[in-house]
């Protein structure tokens, strides 16, 4: 029978709603030379994964932990980007003891009241191009450039195209009015793992006071902004972005042995 894989090496990354493990194809080699195990995974729609109809948030948790049951990954850290963010403070919910750290990268800890105004006008404006007939790979470029801060890596931002234009439409549309429905804040006090927050400076989405407020509400946790980025900093700066993750798992986590 195969051995657990030794916990404090693997790094769980899950993507957000134009994602897919794709996207984080920038992190893999730098966080192995650290001595880490980058585990991009797809969520339920994503990437190699059948498109979707319908997702909730704790149906995205439980596939996540399921995920990390069938590789054998006893108390990962987990870094959760954007939607991904928000699956991972489900997570924290749900087992607030099974994870050695949390990155909360560009992420929210609420959307807001479902019925509310801006969530309708959101769901409607999101959604109305692809209903008027427009492809994903339509929409990818406006809304890549609108995520990103204005100078991305040239390599960050083709690969942010790529990954969003392959994004099913069913899924997309799914995904954004789970989206709404998403709110955390009443779990911020009781995560009790290391947590990291992080923010783009020029992040339209997850501003930086936004993530800096919840780091306030999250006990011990760091809260750090990287300058000059936006919505996708791994992608726009990732030697940037990876620096911060790694610094802070050195610090907060035992370092592998290579």
């Amino acid at each position: 029978m195969p051995q657990d894989r030794n916990s404090a090496s693997a790094v769980v990354l899950l993507h957000g709603i134009g994602g897919s493990a794709r996207m984080w194809t920038p992190q893999l080699a730098p966080f192995a030379a650290a001595g880490f195990e980058a585990v991009a995974v797809d969520l339920p729609g994503y990437g190699v994964r059948q498109p979707v109809t319908a997702v909730d948030f704790e149906g995205l948790a439980a596939d996540v932990e399921a995920q990390i049951a069938r590789r054998r990954l006893d108390r990962p850290v987990v870094v959760g980007h954007s939607m991904g963010g928000m699956v991972l403070q489900t997570m924290l919910r749900r087992r607030p003891d099974g994870y050695r750290a949390a990155v909360l990268a560009c992420t929210s800890p609420a959307f807001g009241n479902a019925d509310g105004d801006f969530q309708r006008k959101f769901v409607a404006d999101r959604l109305a191009p692809l209903d008027a007939g427009k492809t994903m790979a339509d929409l990818a470029p406006e809304l890549v450039d609108l995520m990103m801060g204005p100078a991305p890596e040239a390599a960050g931002r083709v690969l942010a195209l790529e990954v969003m234009r392959a994004v099913p439409a069913d899924t997309y549309k799914a995904v954004v009015r789970c989206l709404v429905t998403f709110d955390g804040r009443a779990n911020l006090a009781k995560i009790s793992v290391p947590t990291l927050c992080l923010a783009g400076e020029k992040d339209p989405n997850a501003p930086p006071g936004m993530v800096e407020r919840m780091a306030s509400k999250i006990p011990g946790s760091r809260f750090v902004c990287l300058p000059g980025v936006g919505h996708l900093p791994n992608l726009e700066a990732p030697a940037a972005f990876d620096a911060a993750i790694l610094d802070f798992l050195r610090e907060t986590i035992s370092r592998p042995a290579n």
